[in-house]
């Protein structure tokens, strides 16, 4: 029973903590949200935004904690990725993180509350050097990502309640790294009856204008067929 006692204290020491892949589409590119450490260990330098999870808090309470006291918002979208456990991973100690993808409208969060982590956004294609392994879970982050938008309407998070399909095909060609063939993507687009269109136009881009389109989240409960 001492034996037992003893190696439960030892493996008492691993600490837990989340860590938030913060996705943003901003200036029609796929961005990360990242922080400027002013913290040790590795001040100074970019990271992901996360913290230990409390002794009695779920995974989820604690990743929706963080991103509350970045971003000042609730209710984000927001899916659990994966286990990172390397013993050697955190120059702190040995702490397994849990990785949160989540998408956010740059309009929409506190930019005050932002500006205390020296948070800034950086298109996934020119991303600074990270802490730790930081960087090996924004690479898991965008493979899950970019297997799952093809198939789940996940993609309309980043964007406004209103969008037009050219801002929605350079929303998949960001995620994606791809260029996406203008008329494929509207005939299926086109065949999704959860894409309503609305009788007005953004008139930003041309004379002729691009009708307004919402996502209508009932009905794509209902119709649940979502394939690009």
């Amino acid at each position: 029973m001492t034996v037992y006692n003893k190696e439960y204290r030892e493996l008492q020491q691993i600490k837990l903590a989340v860590d938030c892949i913060i996705f943003g589409f901003n200036d029609n590119k796929l961005e990360l949200l990242l922080i400027h450490r002013g913290f040790e260990p590795e001040k100074g330098k970019w990271s992901l935004i996360g913290g230990f999870v409390g002794e009695n808090e779920d995974l989820d309470k604690a990743a929706n904690r963080v991103l509350y006291k970045l971003s000042g918002l609730e209710d984000i979208y927001m899916e659990q990725v994966k286990a990172f456990g390397k013993a050697d991973r955190d120059s702190s100690g040995h702490v397994v993180s849990i990785t949160y993808s989540a998408m956010i409208l740059k309009s929409e969060y506190n930019e005050d509350q932002v500006s205390n982590y020296n948070a800034k956004w950086f298109p996934i294609e020119e991303l600074p050097e990270l802490v730790f392994d930081h960087r090996d879970m924004v690479e898991s982050a965008i493979r899950r990502l970019r297997r799952r938008v093809r198939n789940f309407p996940i993609a309309f998070n980043l964007l406004p309640a209103k969008f037009t399909l050219p801002q929605l095909q350079m929303l998949y060609e960001g995620i994606l790294n791809e260029s996406i063939d203008k008329r494929n993507f509207r005939r299926k687009v086109l065949q999704m009856k959860y894409l309503v269109r609305l009788e007005e136009k953004d008139m930003s881009e041309s004379r002729k204008g691009a009708y307004f389109y919402r996502f209508d989240e009932a009905l794509y409960k209902v119709e649940k067929n979502f394939n690009l």
